[in-house]
């Protein structure tokens, strides 16, 4: 890893192959992330509540929830069991939308069937759970989201699966059932059998047992290659470390088989390093949680810049592009009940837009949807706040268009900038007029500094511009002066356009 970054500064981004990053849509791609049951109405309510059955229970759509109590014989919380309808035909009817916030990958939390709204407690990895709809549905919401230019990856919940599950009921009934070796039973679990943290509901699976690999990804026709085959493009794996590097390492490799390019992405949240030689990308949170940091003074910009320059050296830029950025998901509170300030909102979503890796856009949050955790994290979309005048969604948007404007924002090199109050940064590609440099005042105070850009080919005296407001400096011999007043982001690149027929970068690639 040292000695790749090592070459990289010796030979410069002109020698990097950035169309082959280019060609390859794991990297940047910006993610938009959908929780089925709370996306999009019903269109017949009445046949949702037609197909639950007690203690589960329908609510309306203006409805929030709200955490409930706890149901011993089923092993969950009842609000896991209130369900508002949404299905797939909903998220197709809705897709327009998803591309106009700029969106490139259209990712599923599980859509299984399993006895609770969210999920992950599978029944039947071949089944659409009957409530999202059919088969024919998904194959539907595959065509519309191929003829956008949607991708498409589901979540895989192998870790474990629903006491509900017909394998498990038999397997947990009958000690000569040909799947009790897919589960761990004893007496030292308190309801007889291993389940994910203790939970009654998650009996987890014993993946060393072979017909459970084969029947998930190993096997010709196993779940991994199947749903690839049908139209999917890549997992996002589950409690992915509890899987270990060994078995994430064979299901990757049963997904690129089936479908040479497709994403494997493991949830695993901790420092974005020692997971790339099993995955394809994991969740990075990191960055994002820095800057968190830097607007409430609990660590100074210069400090920030270190230490993502460090994250960049420690994963591998290769590997950060394909990773997850995020700020928030389903199992998190949303950024705007966390980060409450607009402004200093918009700071961290330009971070998340701008350093190395795909961004995640959990549904709503684009919005401003608030929610303090499971389950008011997971309400139900505020369709009501998707306007014109949202701020949210514009700047969201924004983000979106600049990353599709300047290729360098998608896949390009990574180069920190010493600063000591601001944080900044530059992303590059091989042709000078892709670059930009971000620069971020988190301080509650005007700050002015001098930095040098570090982009060797920008001519002194040379105007760069920044997207957000419009304004132009000059860097003079390879410096920027800069003034951002509090809470605030810039992002500059260089102007090289002709200027009454000439310019001079007329021979600068």
């Amino acid at each position: 890893m040292l000695a790749s970054f090592a070459a990289w500064c010796l030979l410069g981004p002109q020698d990097v192959d950035f169309q082959a990053r280019a060609k390859d849509w794991r990297h940047g791609a910006v993610v938009y992330q959908v929780f089925p049951d709370r996306f999009a109405p019903p269109a017949d309510p009445a046949a949702v509540q037609a197909k639950l059955k007690r203690p589960q229970i329908f609510r309306d759509w203006e409805e929030r929830p709200t955490a409930g109590r706890l149901l011993p014989d089923e092993g969950v919380y009842s609000h896991e069991l209130e369900f508002w309808g949404g299905d797939l035909a909903g998220v197709a009817s809705r897709l327009s939308y998803v591309k106009d916030v700029g969106a490139d990958v259209l990712y599923l939390t599980p859509v299984f069937s399993a006895w609770t709204n969210h999920r992950y407690d599978s029944q039947d990895y071949r089944q659409i759970d009957p409530i999202l709809g059919s088969q024919r549905a998904f194959d539907q919401l595959v065509t519309l989201s191929k003829t956008k230019g949607l991708k498409i990856v589901l979540d895989g919940v192998f870790n474990h699966m629903g006491k509900t599950a017909s394998r498990f009921k038999d397997a947990n009934s009958n000690p000569n059932s040909p799947y009790r070796n897919w589960f761990v039973f004893g007496d030292e679990f308190p309801d007889g059998y291993r389940a994910w943290f203790g939970v009654k509901n998650l009996p987890e699976l014993n993946i060393e047992d072979p017909g459970v690999r084969h029947e998930l990804w190993s096997g010709p026709n196993s779940v991994v290659p199947f749903w690839l085959k049908r139209g999917a493009d890549g997992w996002r794996l589950d409690v992915a470390i509890e899987l270990g590097p060994k078995y994430l390492g064979e299901i990757r490799k049963a997904s690129h088989r089936a479908k040479p390019g497709s994403a494997v992405i493991g949830e695993i949240s901790g420092y974005p390093n020692g997971w790339f030689d099993c995955l394809d990308g994991v969740f990075n949170f990191t960055p994002c949680r820095l800057v968190e940091r830097s607007l409430n003074a609990r660590i100074t910009g210069g400090r920030v810049g270190k230490l993502f320059d460090q994250i960049v050296k420690d994963a591998g830029i290769e590997n950060l592009l394909k990773t997850w950025l995020l700020v928030d998901n389903h199992d998190t509170p949303r950024l705007a009940t966390t980060v409450p300030d607009p402004a200093d909102r918009r700071i961290v979503q330009a971070v998340q837009f701008t350093y190395p890796g795909s961004p995640v856009v959990y549904y709503g949050s684009e919005l401003g949807m608030t929610g303090d955790g499971d389950p008011s994290n997971r309400g139900p979309m505020r369709w009501d706040l998707a306007t014109n005048e949202n701020l949210d969604l514009a700047w969201i948007k924004k983000l979106t268009r600049w990353r599709k404007e300047f290729p360098s924002l998608r896949y390009g090199d990574f180069l920190t900038v010493e600063t000591e109050r601001l944080i900044a940064y530059s992303r590059q590609t091989e042709k000078l007029r892709e670059s930009v440099i971000i620069v971020i005042n988190p301080t509650n105070e005007t700050v002015q500094e001098t930095f040098a850009t570090r982009l060797g080919r920008v001519l002194s005296w040379g105007e760069v511009r920044d997207l957000v407001t419009g304004e132009s400096l000059r860097s003079v011999n390879g410096l920027l002066d800069v003034e951002l007043p509090p809470k605030s982001v810039r992002l500059y690149f260089p102007v090289t356009d002709p200027i009454n027929g000439a310019t001079p970068y007329k021979r600068v690639p």
